[in-house]
């Protein structure tokens, strides 16, 4: 497995991560037990980059994580644990509240207290702020971290589908560098590549984790906008790569994100231990700029020129 920075922090990632949000699937028995396997896989396989959040199975995929590390000891040290927290749902704590964003200092110290807890570890090298809170007082969040960082209890902190503004709002009060910013990029969701984010990481040395990145391809994207024609004709793209490149669909796409100079790092979340494994196919692919190209024309259905 290849290796990237994590901005600037001294993070050494693997190019591609593992997301946890759903390793207990229904929550049963095999469920669990089909979630061990796969990050037992994950690790196996080189990824050493593990991301979580609070919400995720209301906090059951900490819980199943945690038992992972305790029945490998000594593991804990050599892995990148992310965790995020923010997003509270609906009918918490009281039926008809509504759903919300929360990142007061309040709520970031109690959800990171009870992650660490769930997860059966001391710290987490990386904290992402969830969702944007529209109430969101950068000031307060740069003294939480500061609180995390002086208790050891966080090395490492970034963002997670923040704007450019934000971004730029969080880092003016923050003394350490946010590491990261977590956003969906795939074949359906490119504003990114628009609206100035990726420019941002770059300029920045931020780097961005792309959630979702094969939505479109090995599963429908979220809120899908694609009409029938556009998802065949970006289909026969990828059908076109994939013969060319010897691989399947989504391994091209994983590596159209790859190739971008932001050097973005996927999030795959499969439990699946073939398709774990072969998303490190998409790092060997030679891909060209043509195919690139091809395959964003084949998207928005229009040259570029």
């Amino acid at each position: 497995m290849k290796s990237i920075k994590l901005g600037k922090s001294n993070l050494l990632s693997s190019r591609i991560a593992y997301g946890c949000m759903r390793i207990v699937g229904d929550n049963n028995k095999e469920s669990r037990k089909k979630g061990k396997l796969a990050v037992r896989t994950a690790i196996e396989a080189g990824f050493n980059h593990f991301d979580h959040a609070d919400i995720y199975a209301n906090g059951e995929s900490e819980k199943l994580f945690g038992e992972v590390l305790q029945e490998m000891p000594g593991i804990r040290e050599k892995l990148i644990i992310t965790g995020k927290c923010g997003v509270i749902f609906p009918d918490n704590p009281k039926k008809g509240d509504p759903g919300r964003y929360n990142l007061s200092k309040e709520h970031i110290l109690k959800s990171v207290d009870e992650s660490l807890k769930r997860l059966k570890m001391d710290y987490l090298d990386l904290l992402l702020l969830h969702r944007p809170d529209f109430l969101f007082n950068a000031e307060e969040i740069a003294e939480t971290f500061e609180i995390l960082k002086d208790n050891s209890k966080v090395l490492n902190f970034g963002v997670s589908n923040f704007r450019t503004s934000q971004v730029s709002l969080l880092q003016s009060f923050c003394s350490m560098p946010l590491v990261a910013n977590q956003i969906e990029i795939n074949i359906h969701n490119v504003s990114s590549l628009i609206d100035g984010v990726l420019d941002q990481c770059q300029q920045q040395k931020i780097t961005p984790l792309a959630w979702c990145p094969v939505g479109g391809v090995a599963y429908p994207a979220w809120r899908n906008t694609f009409s029938k024609e556009d998802e065949i004709r970006i289909d026969n793209e990828f059908e076109y790569q994939a013969k060319k490149y010897d691989t399947e669909k989504w391994i091209i796409m994983l590596a159209w994100l790859l190739k971008h100079p932001a050097e973005i790092v996927p999030i795959i979340g499969s439990t699946n231990s073939s398709r774990i494994k072969a998303a490190k196919h998409a790092l060997d692919l030679d891909y060209s700029r043509i195919d690139w190209y091809r395959l964003w024309e084949a998207r928005n259905g229009h040259p570029v020129v």
